[in-house]
């Protein structure tokens, strides 16, 4: 009787932390659909050209910026996803940003959805949401941007430029990039 009454008693307490949001959320992704941060501009125009959700049209959506070895893809999107804009460094990707169209989908889902997986926001405010770790930033922007960071590239640019690592500096950047 004891070990059914320790048993059951787990789990309720399982359950009850599962249902209230206890259990353990899901790490921060790199990626979205099959693009992520890191990947190759070839791998990134591959991947692009490949995902229905995306308009992309092959090297013309392709800008190369006048600083280090740095380079922007812009597309339109299908669907929910009005713009996307993915810049490179070093040939590889650090930043993902999806401008999402408000008619199809809303930034409460958005946010619940990640509040949902990954836990609370680092920072919230009425403008953005971001979580983070060590070597990933995530932000949800009004009216609705998601943005993927790699935040280890991003210091490097950060302390590159002479710049102040503080979170003023990390926001404006959120802000324009």
């Amino acid at each position: 009787m004891n070990i059914k009454l320790s048993f059951f008693t787990v789990f309720l307490i399982f359950l009850f932390a599962f249902s209230s949001g206890l259990a353990a959320q899901e790490p921060l992704p790199r990626q979205f659909r099959d693009l992520s941060l890191g990947m190759s501009l070839d791998d990134l125009k591959e991947g692009l050209i490949r995902d229905s959700l995306f308009n992309f049209r092959g090297d013309r959506d392709v800008s190369f910026l006048p600083v280090r070895e740095q380079s922007l893809v812009e597309t339109t999107g299908a669907t929910f996803i009005k713009r996307a804009f993915f810049q490179l460094r070093d040939g590889k990707v650090f930043i993902m940003a999806f401008s999402l169209n408000t008619q199809i989908i809303d930034h409460y889902s958005i946010f619940m959805q990640f509040q949902e997986k990954y836990g609370q926001p680092a920072y919230l405010d009425p403008q953005v949401a971001i979580w983070e770790t060590e070597e990933i930033r995530i932000a949800i922007e009004r009216p609705l941007t998601v943005k993927y960071i790699d935040k280890v590239v991003f210091d490097d640019i950060v302390n590159e430029s002479g710049l102040r690592e503080s979170d003023q500096v990390r926001l404006r950047f959120l802000q324009f990039s």
